[in-house]
């Protein structure tokens, strides 16, 4: 079948119209005939070498360019010499490109050569070394067979000498292998011949009978073994050659090899199986019980399937089923608490010879405003007080001084305020001595009894400083005498309480004050070991912009260098940094020395306690238990509340107006003591709510925060930050800041004052007597009234008193005199009370009069 399939190919020709005609139809019928202008465009045919036209550059050249009518339409000479010279391009680029492929081809086979010969060098080291290995294994085996055989001969000939008689024809142990390679040769036995002796002769000549087979076998199975072996082998040959089909890969070779290597130089034996020491914990993930066996996962996942426990490798498991698994796989259990992690800080008492003095540690304490700071400042030379806000310290601060005769001292300056009792208390905790500052003029007051508490409930010895004994009304003989009602006996008294009259305006009584202290810390023998982990308490803690989380520690025990790794409360972290109280950077803090450490991965608590362990890991595991022993216990706290108890508390706070707040203080020990404080403000019917706490400028979490509690923020010596306080003027949050805590408590206890409900007052106005009752249409009972007392109002509230019980209270209807409605009516008029819906009145009633007034209460 053609291709046009008797069809007649379509063309601008056809039938009467001439060449170059179209016929185009339109709609109706109607048609129309087109001339067409046809050109026909020459196709480029390039010659092939070898024919006529297949001649130089040049010559092709000049032959299209003398030769219009084989050029190609609308193209001049230029763009032809143009074309022309591209094509020779190409052609040159083809051959480069061809030279250097087989370059590259050449290099190739060369590299493949060279990787071809190197393998069959490494297979042939490989074959020899299997030889030699296989000749030396035979040549053993051999000798012990020889040997065995020599022994079997000896045992059969002490035999045959003892019986006197030839042996039993028995085969020997390689009987079933002669056998079986000559089965037509089977031996008769001696019995079936009428029983005549045995021939001896025959035994030496069946014996290298069988051996001359043996050996014949042995060879013949070593040319097999071979040929075998070499069979596996992939040749260059094999590979190109399509026979055989599917071959085995190199690799696959090598590991038979391998495997073949080790299991004749006896690595083939499994491995002994080792038992190891588990440390169990109270619950164990599965896969770290596996991890800690050397196990894999899926093993102890299945037996604790087999067990009827449905785990993955990430659920937890209880110790008795995790003792279980682990005495399944053959190991040992170790059973270990969570807090064993405690036992990485090291505890060791220390050596008496280890121990040297250490510098007392003693805390300034007293009453507010009695001279604390500024007696530290006669001492230490210092201006603190100029740079405390409101004149009153709010920060516990620790200082190092040399006293005058070279000893050196460390001082803990507390605040007197009634909100730092937390700050007392901790100070109290960590001091060798207490100094107790009264003021000559104003005696004992509140907080020197609660500090003369703290020292007694600490154990430390004290020492009364008699402050500002330079003013002309001071009295120290009354300090001595109050201090005797909270069992504080002077020397001056006849007690054991030293005490020395002290001016920290004038200098007056330091350098005694001085020399009581280095007699007392004499008395108390002081000291340390300074060659130890270190270890200590912090006084202070703040989160500083720019260096982060700062902790003011006074270390007890040990030395505290740079770079070591401790664990503190609930944190962690490397002293990056140490700074005394100087603002210098020292290299090591010694006993009874108080530095900044930088370094730590949060804030800690004031009153956490500092301890230098080996590894990061070690603190970082201990520092994870003591925050989870921490959210469990408070987790166990609201757990611990049952529901008739929490509906009760509901019932109750219904009552119970909140004022929430969000707190935010430089140093955590200032937090502490304004959330004690805030706590204590209220009563029964209002109470302040501490929403957040924190150390550290305000934020903008703080902030919405505070927009989703409709609680103010309380910044107390921080600021906001930029974004925080554009946020907070966006959502109309309220930030108040402040630097003394007076000022704040004040504000906080004017703004729960204003929730509290106002008290309403009644005020007794007048009394009215009613004389007559008149009934009115429309209008119910008018009573007829003489006020004998104070004034009626128609706003006033009116109680109706009948045999002096009251019976109706309510508000007037209407008050008129004669007939007119009035405001109020005075003493001694007569005037008409209608009560609003309530008609009950009689003659002889007495009305009372009286107007409510509302007073705004406030917080004590």
């Amino acid at each position: 079948m053609s291709d046009t399939d008797g069809k007649k190919p379509l063309g601008l020709g056809g039938g009467a119209r001439g060449p170059g005609q179209v016929k185009q139809s339109f709609s109706h019928g109607r048609t129309k005939s087109v001339a067409v202008e046809v050109k026909r465009k020459r196709v480029v045919v390039p010659t092939k070498p070898g024919t006529p036209g297949a001649t130089g550059g040049a010559s092709g050249t000049a032959t299209h360019l003398g030769d219009p009518s084989k050029r190609p339409a609308g193209i001049t000479d230029a763009e032809m010499e143009r074309r022309l010279a591209a094509l020779r391009a190409a052609k040159a680029r083809e051959q480069e490109d061809a030279a250097r492929r087989a370059e590259e081809e050449k290099a190739r086979e060369e590299d493949r050569q060279r990787r071809r010969e190197e393998m069959e060098a490494k297979e042939r080291e490989d074959r020899e070394r299997e030889a030699a290995l296989r000749a030396k294994a035979e040549e053993e085996e051999r000798a012990a067979r020889a040997a065995e055989e020599a022994k079997i001969a000896a045992a059969a000939a002490r035999k045959a000498e003892v019986l006197g008689t030839r042996p039993k024809s028995a085969p020997a142990p390689e009987a079933p292998v002669a056998a079986k390679a000559a089965p037509a040769a089977p031996a008769e036995d001696a019995t079936t011949r009428g029983g005549a002796a045995p021939r001896t002769p025959l035994a030496p000549r069946k014996s290298e009978r069988e051996r001359d087979e043996r050996a014949t076998d042995r060879d013949r199975g070593k040319v097999k073994g071979d040929e075998g072996r070499r069979a596996g082998k992939l040749t260059l040959s094999d590979a190109i050659s399509d026979e055989g089909g599917r071959q085995r890969s190199l690799a696959a070779m090598k590991r038979k090899q391998e495997k073949a290597r080790q299991k004749a130089m006896g690595f083939g034996q499994k491995a002994e199986k080792q038992v190891r020491d588990v440390q169990l914990p109270e619950t164990i993930v599965v896969s770290e019980l596996a991890n800690r066996m050397a196990e894999r996962a899926a093993d102890v996942v299945k037996a604790l399937m087999k067990m009827g426990m449905m785990v993955t490798m990430n659920q937890t498991i209880d110790a008795d089923t995790a003792e279980l698994v682990i005495e399944e796989f053959g190991h040992k259990a170790v059973r270990v608490s969570d807090s064993d992690v405690e036992q990485a800080i090291e505890t060791v008492a220390d050596r008496a010879e280890d121990l040297q003095p250490r510098p007392p540690i003693v805390t300034i304490m007293g009453h507010v405003d009695h001279g604390k700071t500024s007696l530290l400042d006669a001492i230490r030379k210092a201006n603190v007080v100029a740079g405390e806000a409101g004149g009153i310290t709010q920060h516990i601060g620790a200082y190092q001084v040399k006293t005058p005769n070279g000893a050196l001292v460390s001082f803990l300056d507390t605040p007197g305020h009634a909100a730092f009792t937390s700050m007392r208390a901790r100070g109290a905790q960590v001091t060798d001595i207490v100094v107790l500052v009264v003021a000559a003029d104003d005696a004992v007051m509140p907080q020197t009894i609660e500090a003369i508490n703290h020292a007694k409930a600490a154990k430390v010895p004290m020492i009364v400083a008699i402050n500002k004994c330079d003013k002309p009304d001071a009295n120290p003989q009354k300090v001595r005498t109050d201090l005797l009602q909270h069992e504080v006996v002077v020397e001056q008294m006849s007690g054991e309480v030293q005490d020395v009259e002290v001016s920290a305006k004038t200098g007056k009584g330091l350098d005694n004050l001085l020399e009581a202290i280095a007699l007392q810390a004499e008395l108390l023998e002081l000291r340390a070991n300074p060659n130890r982990a270190a270890s200590g308490a912090v006084i202070e803690a703040k989160l500083d912009v720019g260096r982060g989380p700062v902790a003011t520690v006074l270390v007890q025990n040990g030395t505290l260098k740079k770079g070591d790794i401790f664990v503190v409360g609930e944190k962690w972290g490397k002293v990056r940094a140490l700074i005394n109280d100087k603002g210098e950077t020292v290299a090591e803090a010694g006993p009874s020395v108080p530095v900044e450490v930088l370094g730590l991965n949060g804030t800690p608590e004031a009153g956490d306690v500092l301890n230098v362990v080996e590894t990061e890991a070690q603190a970082r595991e201990i520092a994870d238990y003591r925050e989870k022993a921490a959210k469990d216990k408070r987790a166990a706290a609201g757990a611990a509340t049952t529901l008739e108890q929490l509906m009760a508390k509901a019932k109750a706070d219904l009552d119970v107006s909140e004022l929430p707040v969000l707190v935010k203080a430089d140093v955590q020990g200032s937090a502490e003591a304004i959330i004690q404080a805030l706590e204590k403000v209220g009563n029964e019917e209002v109470r302040v709510r501490v929403l957040h706490s924190g150390v550290g400028a305000i934020t903008d979490s703080d902030v919405g925060l505070a927009e989703a509690s409709k609680a103010p923020i309380i910044g107390f010596n921080v600021r906001a930050n930029a974004t925080a306080r554009n946020s907070a003027q966006q959502k109309g949050v309220e930030i108040r800041y402040y630097s003394i805590i007076y000022d704040l408590i004040d504000d906080i206890k004017k703004a729960a004052s204003g929730l509290l409900k106002a008290e309403v007052r009644e005020n007794f106005i007048g009394y009215a007597r009613i004389q007559e009752v008149f009934r009115i249409t429309g209008v119910g009972n008018v009573a007829g009234c003489l006020v004998t007392e104070g004034v009626a109002r128609r706003s006033a509230g009116v109680r109706l008193l009948r045999d002096n019980v009251v019976i109706h209270e309510g508000t007037l209807k209407t008050l008129k005199r004669f007939k007119d409605e009035v405001k109020e009516v005075q003493s001694g008029q007569e005037c008409g009370m209608a009560f609003e819906r309530y008609d009950d009145v009689r003659a002889g009633d007495v009305i009372e009069i009286f107007e409510r007034e509302e007073v705004q209460r406030s917080l004590a």
